[in-house]
């Protein structure tokens, strides 16, 4: 019943992340893909970065500790996509700002060269909520 109401609740009040996460899936349709706690999970080509939207989830290509804990990170933007519903785009800017521009920015600096990439509000958040929903390990 939960995962009914995981994939209503993506699909309606969530409709244009999952609906952007299925144009994202179909051009990775070659890739690995596995249910995961009523998200798609797609294993693709890039090493380190993970997405997050609406029902689909992306995670980087390697099995292991990080991807692991990448799967629970994305999973936990997931849950954000569920309460925010169409704000989540609010969400993806932040997130696409702090991982693209100004993480590689800071992490480029002697100051903050050990930052980790939950500094910022809402990747900490995600972490945090992937954790408390899935009970295993997310990355920090």
């Amino acid at each position: 019943m939960k995962r009914f109401l995981y994939i209503l609740v993506q699909c309606t009040w969530g409709l244009g992340q999952t609906f952007i996460g299925l144009l994202f899936f179909l051009i990775h349709i070659t890739r690995p893909h596995r249910i995961y706690k009523g998200a798609v999970e797609t294993s693709w080509k890039n090493p380190y970065a993970g997405l997050s939207l609406g029902l689909f989830i992306f995670v980087p290509r390697d099995e292991g500790d990080y991807q692991r804990g990448a799967r629970v990170h994305e999973y936990g933007h997931t849950i954000q996509s569920l309460v925010l519903g169409p704000l989540y785009a609010l969400v993806g800017i932040v997130s696409v700002g702090w991982g693209s521009i100004i993480f590689p920015i800071l992490k480029g600096t002697k100051k903050y060269k050990d930052i980790p990439y939950t500094k910022c509000f809402v990747e900490y958040n995600a972490s945090w909520l992937g954790e408390k929903v899935t009970g295993e390990k997310a990355v920090w």
